[in-house]
């Protein structure tokens, strides 16, 4: 890739309005996740399905709005645009996610399948593979990819939507992982984990041959581990807005910064200003700073 070329990736499943107690915003951890990235200086695009209805119409105009590229959202006639209830408990978010909504039928469209082939990168999770539909052309989609390309699962557990099979079968089509201190405990568990944070981190690593685990831990900052090099970036008090969305900017900035093979360091670091700035906005995609954005698109980085 030229110096002068971007960065393709794509964020492919659920897209949907996150209805916060403050009025509704566009959500959905695949659709974020390209959201920053286009803000970073990537060409980026959700791949997701949307109903045919008032509230597609007014995901499309948002997208529209912020330069994200909604050329690969289907709109579904059978199926509703997915919305989720975000609601604060005992100061930890809370989601009521509707159920067989369009983001549950994501078809594998012949556009679709030779955008996979064309990608440096993509973001997927386990919560748009709840439905067997959305499931296989997630599956499909990543199969088609070339080898060079990233493949980041980003897991983000919600509900029940999970079985140990799909993570496991999403782990084997991943070369990235990314997950939290919350979701770490779930696989231990599954896969029968032992020792410290790093030696089970290392153990999934090795066992589903990653290229790289990012391990976040909130306002604690994040561990990064390769086959050959960690890095630990230890966070601080920060004054915090709103959470929603900061986890999709940290894999967002994890993405960039590794597609520009900067130091294993630069990059931890990068992902954490990214997500430290998110917090201290209201919204999942608040528009990005000059000088991240301007980090970002360079092929080199200091700190």
């Amino acid at each position: 890739m030229s110096l002068h070329s971007k960065f393709k990736v794509a964020g492919i499943g659920e897209l949907l309005w996150d209805r916060l107690p403050k009025g509704k915003r566009v959500g959905g951890a695949p659709a974020n996740f390209a959201h920053h990235a286009h803000q970073l200086g990537a060409w980026s695009c959700p791949v997701s399905c949307i109903g045919q209805d008032d509230l597609g119409d007014a995901l499309c105009e948002q997208l529209e709005e912020v330069g994200v590229n909604a050329q690969y959202v289907i709109r579904s006639a059978d199926h509703p645009t997915g919305t989720v209830d975000v609601m604060l408990h005992e100061g930890k978010l809370a989601y009521d996610i509707h159920e067989d909504v369009a983001w549950d039928h994501i078809p594998l469209t012949l556009d679709m399948y030779k955008l996979a082939g064309e990608l440096d990168a993509v973001c997927f999770g386990s919560l748009a593979q709840r439905s067997q539909e959305s499931r296989q052309s997630i599956h499909a989609f990543l199969e088609a990819m070339a080898e060079h390309s990233l493949k980041i699962f980003d897991i983000n557990l919600r509900q029940s939507f999970y079985t140990k099979q799909l993570i496991q079968r999403s782990l084997e089509l991943a070369n990235v992982l990314k997950l939290n201190d919350e979701e770490l405990p779930v696989l231990l568990d599954l896969f029968e984990l032992e020792g410290s944070t790093e030696d089970q981190l290392r153990q999934i690593l090795n066992l589903f041959d990653l290229r790289l685990i990012a391990y976040t831990r909130g306002s604690l900052g994040s561990l990064l581990i390769t086959k050959e090099d960690a890095h630990d970036y230890r966070g601080g008090k920060i004054q915090v807005v709103d959470t929603v969305g900061a986890g999709d900017s940290f894999t967002a900035a994890l993405c960039i910064g590794l597609l520009r093979d900067w130091p294993l360091r630069h990059v931890n670091c990068f992902a954490n200003e990214v997500a430290v700035y998110v917090c201290t906005q209201v919204g999942a995609t608040p528009e990005l700073p000059e000088f991240l954005k301007s980090q970002g698109r360079s092929f080199l980085r200091t700190v």
